[in-house]
């Protein structure tokens, strides 16, 4: 008896054994450590993760601070890997612990972001607290293929006459914005997310390698226009480690495919600006040893901006279509790109500007000199253009561009020709005069776009001859007194122009109606105004000659006779 039970004691206490050792096994994971070895400006060279995968995140315990700082692998090599750390370096030393995480680069997105100012890797700026986002989004992703795509002609007005009317973008369109330092190129962008107030559009505003006082003024500027309520800011300012100016335009990129992706929504991206993403670029290949190429950038500097702008779309809006992409979740969605590129000089056809210009769908091209010149923006027709065209405009907007475009492109060339002449022909004489109050009509203020349907009434004026009379001097004060003429006697024509978005003959014949009418208003308040102003030249005159006459008779000697 006592035998016995000593053996079923004996073996319970191994069948105990057994089930502990079987879910120790089941416990232990085997995790790869490895070490830094060397950090500079950024990038940390790491030792013994040899499993690790391009793009992964990485966890990096800096031993100097305690705080664990996220490093993303790039260079895989044979002995090492080169990581680009994401925050503070600076408490990183040579032989601190790194550990892989499994995941590649995320950032959170969401609803919550609307409204706020965020670092490239989601966390505020703003000072307005943390934002609890519990979706993620992976910062590199791959770009929709074909097949989930459909043709972009669906119009994303910028309300900016000479941009929607002849260079249109397109939701899921990619525009590059390009021109050189200091001509209203994010004056444009801002301008476009502004108008975006009355629609459906989520913005998104990446601002690279900018002085955190220019962004505070952009944010503020959002804020008092009620921009801010459907835009996201991510800012890597020039004070920021190069590694987040490089990551910044893929973390609002991811941001913006939320709302694409997830919620079937269009959304707008500002990328200010990829000249300096490209620097950025440059100096952390560098020091990662990356070969350079032509102009001393890398090779890959290409694939860094298409990666990048590829991913702009209009996904398909067939739910059948789309079912089988892992992304998708809602069709229908758009995600539309406005890069900006900084040229040197008008240097178009500098490395950084062609490869843009090859990737985009278009360009919006702004010159120094017009814009020295006072014509704002300083779109230049001749170069801009956009590959989408008419098809991401409206009916109505398309019937009075085209006469536009092609009185512009003729008053240029007559421009130089009358240089060199000094007698022109009256045609010639009409159409210079035509040009330049076309010219006046398409200069617009910043921060202050408009409505489609008043771009189309001001533009039908010029180009059918209705400013013809009227001096250059005078044509901003016709346009806004139209436009607020026809606002308050004639409102049903601007709102079957934006309902039906077409002019159709009796739109137009009402249309002609009223500027006849506002022009004969127009002219005799002028009339009247003149009348005013002559009585009071003529009030003056009298009044000066009394007080002159006044003055002589005080200074002059009394005689005794």
């Amino acid at each position: 008896m006592a035998n016995s039970e000593r053996s079923l004691r004996a073996s319970e206490i191994k069948d105990a054994l057994l089930d502990q050792v079987e879910k120790y096994e089941e416990d232990l994971e085997l995790e790869e450590v490895g070490e830094v070895l060397e950090v500079k400006d950024g990038i940390a060279r790491i030792w013994g993760l040899t499993s690790a995968v391009s793009n992964e995140m990485l966890e990096i315990e800096a031993s100097e601070t305690g705080d664990t700082v996220t490093a993303l692998a790039l260079n895989l090599e044979e002995d090492n890997i080169g990581a680009v750390i994401l925050g503070d370096w600076l408490g990183i030393k040579e032989g601190d612990s790194v550990r892989r995480t499994g995941r590649v680069l995320q950032v959170p997105a969401g609803d919550e972001f609307l409204g706020r100012v965020v670092n490239p890797l989601g966390e505020p700026l703003d000072g307005q607290g943390p934002i609890q986002g519990d979706d993620r989004m992976k910062v590199e992703e791959k770009a929709p293929g074909i097949v989930y795509r459909q043709p972009v002609d669906v119009p994303l007005h910028t309300g900016l006459k000479s941009i929607d009317s002849m260079i249109p973008i397109g939701r899921g369109q990619r525009e590059l914005i390009i021109g050189d330092r200091r001509t209203g190129k994010t004056a444009i962008a801002i301008d476009a997310i502004i108008n975006q107030r009355d629609s459906d559009v989520k913005c998104v505003y990446v601002a690279v390698g900018q002085k955190a006082s220019t962004v505070a003024g952009v944010v503020e500027r959002l804020k008092d226009e009620g921009a801010m309520d459907y835009t996201t800011v991510v800012a890597a300012n020039a004070s920021d480690p190069t590694t987040m100016q490089y990551i910044a335009p893929y973390a609002g990129c991811a941001m913006a495919e939320y709302f694409m992706y997830k919620q079937g929504e269009d959304t707008l991206v500002v990328y200010d600006d990829l000249s300096k993403q490209a620097d950025a670029y440059r100096e952390m290949s560098l020091i990662l040893r990356r070969p350079p190429g032509r102009e001393a950038y890398p090779g890959d500097v290409f694939y860094l901006h298409s990666r990048l702008l590829e991913r702009s779309a209009k996904i398909n809006e067939d739910p059948e279509v789309v079912e089988d992409h892992d992304l998708i979740e809602e069709p229908g969605g758009s995600l539309t790109a406005l890069p900006i590129i900084q040229t040197q000089e008008g240097d178009v056809s500098a490395y950084i500007p062609t490869n843009v210009i090859s990737i985009t769908d278009g360009q919006i091209y702004l010159e120094t000199d017009l814009f020295y010149q006072g014509v704002r923006p300083a779109v230049d027709v001749g170069t801009s253009v956009s590959r989408v065209g008419g098809d991401a405009q409206i009916e109505a907007m398309n019937d009075v561009a085209g006469q536009l475009r092609l009185e512009l492109a003729q008053y240029r060339e007559l421009e130089d020709f009358a240089q060199f002449g000094s007698d022109l022909d009256p045609a010639t004489q009409r159409q210079l005069a035509r040009g330049e109050r076309t010219v006046e009509i398409l200069k617009q203020d910043q921060y202050d776009p408009m409505a489609i349907e008043e771009q189309i009434m001001v533009i039908f004026a010029a180009t059918e001859g209705f400013l013809d009379d009227v001096d250059v001097s005078e044509i901003k004060g016709w346009e806004s007194s139209f436009l607020e003429f026809m606002g308050s006697t004639h409102p049903d024509v601007g709102g079957r122009i934006r309902e039906g978005q077409e002019l159709t003959e009796e739109i137009e014949s009402d249309l002609r109606s009223a500027i006849e009418e506002f022009k004969n208003r127009y002219r005799s308040r002028q009339g009247e105004d003149a009348g005013v102003d002559e009585r009071e030249e003529r009030l003056e005159e009298a009044e000066e000659t009394e007080a002159s006459d006044a003055a002589e008779r005080a200074v002059s000697p009394t005689g005794s006779g």
